[in-house]
């Protein structure tokens, strides 16, 4: 099973149907991705701790409202989708293996939306079951490639490994013009980071921070960022690499979208 890094941009997503991001989740399965997977494994930029967690839920994963000052309406969304102690058991046996000293199981926590906004469209009947990691912004993207490598055993288990973050996630520096026209540098990362990643230059994307245009302009914090090295390196070093989906907001967010062909 392939692999993929999903944008999710700004929580809006969840409500605006004018988001071209959210017209492509919405179509996932017609857009050549019918294949329903046994469980699902997220990779969220919006859980961040000291060391990997997995969240062990049995039954029903709460859903995490972590944004503020938004309208009421999306504070109503739910994606009641079943949580997996089996592939967060899993989980946890594939990165200790893998020479990971240390990786926690949270028994209680639900979705973050970097979770349940793309999969209430990618997969609205919350019939699949669902597990989250965390990424550590104490460490670097080789590190979080070298995570995805331990967990590849997943692809032939029926698990689809999602990374869901953001290709551009500067909130500092948005712009509304009204011609939508997108900042140099923001371009300038997201051209590069395309280009390196569908010539399968993943050393390169791993030292992003020195070889990257504006890359810590792009990603002042990583947190965004580093789903993508897992989904990379859960696909393998001989993968390949495709654009899914290209589209911007606010002149700054990227919303491109990657899927990392194992065949």
């Amino acid at each position: 099973m392939d692999t993929f890094y999903i944008s999710h941009g700004s929580p809006t997503l969840s409500i605006d149907e004018t988001i071209p991001a959210g017209q492509f989740l919405r179509s996932w399965k017609q857009n050549g991705f019918p294949q329903k997977p046994d469980s699902i494994l997220v990779i969220s930029g919006h859980w961040d701790t000291s060391v990997p967690t997995v969240n062990s839920v049995s039954g029903t994963l709460s859903t995490i409202y972590d944004f503020y000052g938004f309208p009421k309406s999306m504070y109503k969304l739910k994606y009641p989708a079943p949580g997996s102690p089996a592939l967060a058991s899993r989980v946890k046996d594939l990165l200790t293996a893998a020479g990971l000293p240390r990786v926690d199981v949270d028994p209680a926590r639900g979705l973050d939306h970097g979770a349940w906004v793309p999969l209430m469209f990618m997969y609205p009947e919350a019939d699949i079951p669902v597990c989250q990691l965390s990424v550590q912004t104490s460490r670097d993207g080789r590190y979080h490639f070298n995570m995805g490598k331990a967990l590849a055993p997943l692809r032939e288990e029926g698990v689809l490994i999602v990374g869901s973050g953001s290709a551009t996630h500067n909130l500092r520096e948005p712009r509304n013009t009204a011609d939508g026209a997108v900042a140099l540098w923001a371009l300038e990362f997201d051209t590069w980071l395309k280009e390196a990643l569908t010539q399968g230059k993943y050393e390169d994307v791993n030292c992003w921070e020195e070889k990257a245009p504006h890359g810590k302009r792009a990603h002042p914090w990583p947190d965004h960022f580093y789903p993508l090295h897992v989904a990379i390196g859960a696909a393998g070093a001989d993968s390949k690499a495709k654009v899914i989906h290209e589209s911007w907001q606010l002149g700054t967010l990227s919303y491109a979208s990657y899927q990392f062909s194992t065949n």
